[in-house]
């Protein structure tokens, strides 16, 4: 019989786009079937403040650290927090960069995102993560002809590691929450230059990941309207029904992976061309 599949949060932390963290933090979760990551991506980490601001959100779903950071001494920093919190934290590229200075017999040079040609492909991407990040669960909603796909759903359908790896190939991506009873923007409704998609799960789903992150946050829970499932199917019917007025369409990600998911929305993107 098949163990019921958990739940854990996976916190990537870079200084560059972050290509490197998610290849590695995915290799290794595809180990573990029965345990699926919540992925959180950080990219372009490079000052002490950026660093502060991650640990607030990891203290809220704590869970597996890996970073990609070549500043030494912003490095440190993460290590500390995270012996501090009691949390496993990796830099990945560190024992690599180990070897190579051994068997060279020279120090790294520690360059930000040196394995990147800095060419307009690479500034379009830094350009359309800049662009998700502002414009991460709702904020900045003025501007949403600016993006190129624009993500909306409830609480925990993915919207922001899709959002991330949507700007990692370049797409300037917006993600809104819908909220049961509170109508989208309405620069959202009257954009005309985005895809706009819905993105939504089976209440099972959402109820298991909502209830880990509860799960994880707390040592008491009490069961809520947030991880119920007949709650979440009104909120599930209300996304339905406001991407249905509007004619946006909708993918489940109940089974796809993140990759899975953006894949789906650039065929849209071609569609829609």
């Amino acid at each position: 019989m098949n163990k019921p599949q958990s739940f854990f949060h996976l916190h990537l932390i870079s200084d560059a786009t972050g290509e490197t963290l998610l290849a590695a933090g995915r290799a290794a979760s595809a180990q573990y079937k029965d345990a699926r990551a919540i992925e959180h991506i950080y990219p372009l980490i490079r000052t002490e403040k950026q660093v502060a601001k991650v640990f607030e959100d990891i203290e809220e779903e704590p869970g597996i650290i890996l970073y990609t950071v070549v500043d030494q001494k912003l490095a440190r920093g993460i290590d500390e927090r995270c012996a501090t919190m009691g949390l496993p934290c990796v830099s990945v590229l560190e024992p690599v960069l180990t070897v190579f200075q051994s068997y060279l017999g020279t120090p790294a040079g520690r360059r930000v995102g040196a394995q990147h040609v800095l060419d307009a492909d690479y500034f379009r991407r830094i350009d359309a993560l800049n662009f998700t990040m502002d414009h991460d669960d709702g904020q900045l909603p003025a501007n949403m002809d600016d993006a190129d796909v624009v993500l909306i759903g409830i609480s925990r359908t993915s919207k922001t590691p899709t959002s991330i790896y949507l700007a990692n190939r370049g797409i300037k991506t917006a993600n809104i929450p819908i909220v049961l009873g509170v109508p989208v923007p309405e620069s959202l409704v009257y954009a005309q230059t985005p895809l706009i998609v819905g993105l939504i799960a089976t209440a099972e789903r959402i109820s298991q990941v909502r209830q880990n992150r509860i799960l994880s946050n707390t040592t008491s829970y009490e069961p809520t309207d947030y991880v119920d499932r007949a709650a979440i199917n009104e909120e599930l019917a209300y996304a339905r029904q406001i991407c249905t007025r509007h004619g946006w369409p909708m993918i489940d990600v109940s089974r796809r992976s993140i990759e899975e998911t953006a894949a789906a929305i650039v065929a849209l993107r071609g569609k829609n061309r």
